[in-house]
């Protein structure tokens, strides 16, 4: 029997794109060969990429002059990533920091420009997400985190940055919610929470912004070697290449973006209104900026922590601790969670209340 696996990352998938995998892992679609054994240079391979990007263009609508790249190296090489090729001769850029990871994209751009902190919610422990934003108009771009996986704070609303490009880190939340890609520069996103396994990192880039690195980037870190190469400059991660394919097609038979957004809300609702509605567990995080994918709560009696999470694990729901930073639980309820699967969480949080 499968677990609900509320894992923040690498995340649950979906069952069908699974059972998919598992009926094509020795030979895929009479080739003979599986998708790991194939050349990346092969014309198997190559549909199979040109594919996944196709798919992933059509469910966010992306414009024709960006680029879209699978790379490795995980959001975290992103954090050099960004400012090595967006820099371009500015001085600073603009960061607003809501929690662990946006701290940490701030301590490697300050390798390679000033960093400016646009707005920051460390004043209440990262636990809402800033309205007011100090703004440099020769900043060389804008980064925030619209979802802090960690902290459970969501931007339900998008930056406006004018002519400075916006920098988004979605690595939680992309593919959960419509966007529109065109008020961004650069959007980029590890696979391991709602895209596929971990090894692969997608990077959504406007053309303009390639091709001006900051002296000494390594071949690897520049954008506009892997766009020009379709990203396959070198061996790009074939395997998690393919699973991201299987979940975009899987999302596309749910209707998409809008529909899995919907579905999103109403799984998200079911935990808070419960959450709202108890005593015994409480919610750290502004209402208005809760995140959909990610939900931290803690118990009024945290003495009873592994004692919930004993008992959830034998009924058979498992990866519910919080982070180490923050403590406490936090349930992750990515695109690939069922509603039954929350469901079944509230059930089990209610009992245990009443116990």
């Amino acid at each position: 029997m499968r677990v609900y696996n509320f894992s923040a990352g690498p995340a649950v998938l979906p069952e069908e794109v699974l059972q998919t995998a598992r009926d094509e892992m020795l030979d895929w679609h009479g080739s003979g060969m599986s998708v790991m054994e194939m050349s990346h240079r092969g014309k198997e391979f190559m549909g199979i990429a040109a594919e996944a990007e196709s798919d992933l263009r059509e469910l966010l609508s992306i414009p024709s002059n960006y680029k879209v790249l699978f790379l490795q190296g995980g959001a975290s090489a992103q954090f050099s990533m960004v400012p090595m090729n967006l820099v371009r001769g500015k001085k600073s850029a603009d960061y607003i920091n809501t929690g662990e990871w946006s701290k940490k994209a701030i301590k490697e751009a300050k390798k390679y420009c000033e960093v400016k902190i646009a707005a920051s919610s460390e004043d209440r422990n990262f636990t809402y997400a800033p309205k007011e934003l100090k703004l440099d108009s020769d900043a060389a771009y804008v980064h925030y985190t619209p979802n802090e996986t960690i902290g459970g704070v969501e931007f339900n609303w998008v930056p406006e940055t004018g002519n400075v490009p916006l920098v988004a880190d979605m690595s939680s939340n992309i593919l959960s919610r419509k966007i529109d890609v065109s008020k961004y520069g650069l959007i980029y996103a590890g696979a391991q929470k709602n895209i596929g396994p971990a090894g692969l990192t997608i990077v959504i880039v406007r053309e303009d912004l390639m091709g001006e690195t900051v002296p000494g980037t390594p071949t690897m870190f520049d954008y506009k070697i892997h766009a020009e190469n379709d990203s396959m400059y070198n061996t790009p991660p074939t395997y998690g290449l393919y699973i991201a394919g299987l979940v975009f097609k899987w999302l596309k038979n749910m209707g998409g973006i809008e529909k899995m957004e919907a579905k999103n809300i109403e799984k998200a609702k079911i935990l808070y209104d419960y959450l709202d509605a108890s005593e015994f567990f409480q919610s750290p995080v502004a209402r208005d900026d809760r995140s959909r994918m990610n939900v931290p709560f803690t118990l009024k009696d945290a003495s009873r922590d592994e004692a919930f999470l004993k008992g959830a694990k034998a009924a058979n729901m498992v990866q519910l601790k919080g982070h180490r930073s923050v403590g406490g639980m936090r349930a992750s309820i990515y695109n690939a969670m069922p509603m039954e699967g929350v469901k079944t969480l509230v059930e089990y949080m209610k009992a245990f209340e009443n116990a």
